[in-house]
């Protein structure tokens, strides 16, 4: 009887995390066309605030981790293709992995792990001061006022931190072969003959769904953070998780559609 008990506790507290989350995202959805048809509704002072957090002050590490990442991959390709003396085309396949995947996902786990843990640790202190219950008695929705200028920062942010990997990649890829002795015109050339539009617009299109999906997860944590010691720690950790877990699994679906679609 101890084994059902448990099962059904935890079955019944999923169930109540499911409906929390789904009843987070549609009220998300009505203030985000409420402040379509009214933006004067809309917290621009704020939404300015978390956009600057996200964006400038992310873009060292951004950019650092970009940098690696090419130099990285440029090594690790050419223990490869050094065999065939094809050293020149690791640059179609380094624009190819950072447009199409690496780019928009190692930017979204930053984005994850500084923006993110940020919202649930903001969100939830206000929620621990009880300040969330005070916007509610006066009548303020707590997710207009407060979730839905950090969504938007979030999904506007990723793009601009994505363009910056992917050319802070590409640099460090260019470094690689450079040194590998290949002229660094041949390496551009490569690089726009196979960046097509289409390519880079994927790309930014994925990081602005990840900006999304990391905006979303971090304010429902900081919402859902419980009022003790450790919830806002708690909050910040479950936002981190949820979110590194949502993009996983959302880059999946996005591949397995571009690989049925051919595209």
């Amino acid at each position: 009887m101890g084994f059902f008990n448990s099962l059904g506790c935890a079955t019944m507290a999923w169930l109540r995390s499911a409906h929390a989350s789904l009843a987070f995202l549609g009220e998300s959805v009505v203030c985000a066309m409420t402040a379509i048809v009214r933006p004067r509704q809309f917290r621009f002072g704020d939404f300015l605030l978390a956009f600057q957090r996200a964006t400038f002050d992310g873009l060292p590490i951004t950019t650092g981790i970009g940098f690696l990442l090419g130099v990285i991959l440029a090594f690790q390709s050419a223990a490869a293709l050094q065999q065939f003396g094809v050293e020149v085309y690791i640059s179609d396949l380094l624009t190819i992995a950072l447009f199409r995947e690496l780019g928009p996902l190692v930017t979204a786990i930053i984005l994850a792990g500084r923006s993110g843990s940020a919202f649930a640790a903001e969100i939830g202190i206000m929620k621990v001061n009880e300040e969330l219950d005070a916007l509610t008695t006066m009548g303020l929705p707590p997710v207009r006022f407060l979730v839905l200028p950090r969504v938007m920062a979030a999904i506007l942010s990723m793009p601009i931190l994505t363009i910056f990997a992917e050319l802070a990649g590409l640099i460090g890829g260019a470094i690689i072969l450079d040194v590998m002795r290949v002229p660094t015109p041949v390496f551009w050339g490569h690089v726009t003959a196979t960046a097509t539009v289409f390519m880079i617009t994927l790309g930014l299109t994925k990081g602005a769904i990840f900006g999304m999906l990391v905006g979303l997860i971090g304010c429902s944590a900081g919402m859902r953070a419980r009022q003790t010691s450790d919830g806002v720690g708690t909050a910040a950790t479950s936002a981190v998780v949820g979110s590194i877990v949502a993009i996983a699994v959302t880059d999946g679906v996005l591949a397995v559609l571009c690989y049925t679609w051919g595209i």
